[in-house]
């Protein structure tokens, strides 16, 4: 059967920064002309975090869905990451709802068609803008002016009054030289030092606050998720327990009716047999009266005869 499901894209990629979460969207195509319900699988469901993890695509339309990836507090990440995701879909009947989706939905029992999509995870690594990498940035853009400045002074047309001793241009080179980048270099590049770290170390407090209270967030998202996921499937145990219970009366149900109806027939039974009885004993005196009477009437025949014989 061909691919019901498109994914775009194939591979999740994460840009990731130290102590920031960092997130990828992934499109889901319908190609059929029927509605498909997908649900959202991970091989580590604590480092990431999936929204909507479930849900029901219309035909020939897209649906979208975020992977979050927890903030990294350590360096010490491989860059070949072994995470992975599978993503299920099958075919579901028209007015289905995203509560209605169950995990046996997508059980392959053989009837319905579940397709498996796998999805590999690609991290990239980003360089942190360091404080220092700031200060040495400053400082080689102050050198540059240095020495621009001290070439221009070297390159500026001179009148021929100012050119008396060349031994006063000499100096005053070697007076810049030493005074510009000491004093003035020094104590500019140290203000903007200072600035800069300020600026640096705020966002990045800012950045762990801001962290932190994500985290806490998330962390609540994900004992909301569980605790849904157990609520729906304490629900199906109920309802399967339910279903059992139902046809558990109705065979207590047949099973007292078909006693009843045994009862019935046996005590039919009975009857019958006591209304043979009594036939049977009303067909035996009524065969043996006619025989009786022929006996007396012999007997008093035989009487009178004995009677009138002279």
């Amino acid at each position: 059967m061909s691919s019901q499901l498109e994914i775009q894209p194939r591979e999740l990629k994460f840009v990731v920064e130290l102590n920031k979460q960092s997130k990828c969207t992934v499109r889901l195509v319908n190609k059929t002309d029927q509605h498909l319900a997908f649900k959202v699988k991970t091989t580590s469901p604590k480092k990431y975090c999936v929204r909507p993890n479930v849900g029901v695509i219309q035909p020939k339309s897209v649906h979208e869905f975020v992977v979050i990836m927890q903030a990294i507090k350590t360096a010490s990440v491989e860059l070949a990451c072994k995470d992975k995701f599978l993503v299920q879909s099958t075919i579901v009947p028209d007015g289905t709802l995203e509560e209605d989706i169950t995990s046996e939905m997508f059980s392959k029992d053989g009837v319905k068609f579940v397709e498996d999509i796998k999805m590999r995870v690609n991290l990239v690594f980003k360089a942190p803008h360091s404080p220092e990498s700031t200060t040495n940035e400053i400082l080689k853009q102050a050198d540059a002016n240095v020495e621009s400045q001290v070439i221009n002074d070297d390159s500026k047309p001179v009148k021929d009054a100012d050119v008396t001793p060349t031994q006063d241009v000499k100096s005053e080179k070697t007076k810049l030289m030493k005074i510009e980048p000491i004093d003035a270099v020094v104590s500019s590049v140290q203000k903007d030092v200072e600035t800069e770290v300020t600026k640096d170390v705020e966002p990045m407090t800012r950045i762990n606050e801001e962290s932190k209270v994500i985290e806490s967030r998330m962390s609540t998202d994900d004992e909301e998720q569980r605790l849904f996921r157990d609520v729906e499937e304490m629900k199906s145990k109920l309802h399967e327990l339910e279903s059992k219970l139902s046809k558990a009366e109705m065979t207590i149900s047949n099973l007292t009716e078909d006693r009843r109806q045994v009862i019935q027939e046996r005590e039919s039974l009975k009857q019958e047999m006591d209304f043979l009885r009594t036939r049977k004993v009303e067909r035996r005196v009524q065969d043996g009266f006619p025989l009786l009477f022929v006996c007396m009437v012999a007997l008093f025949s035989l009487i009178a005869g004995y009677g009138f014989h002279p």
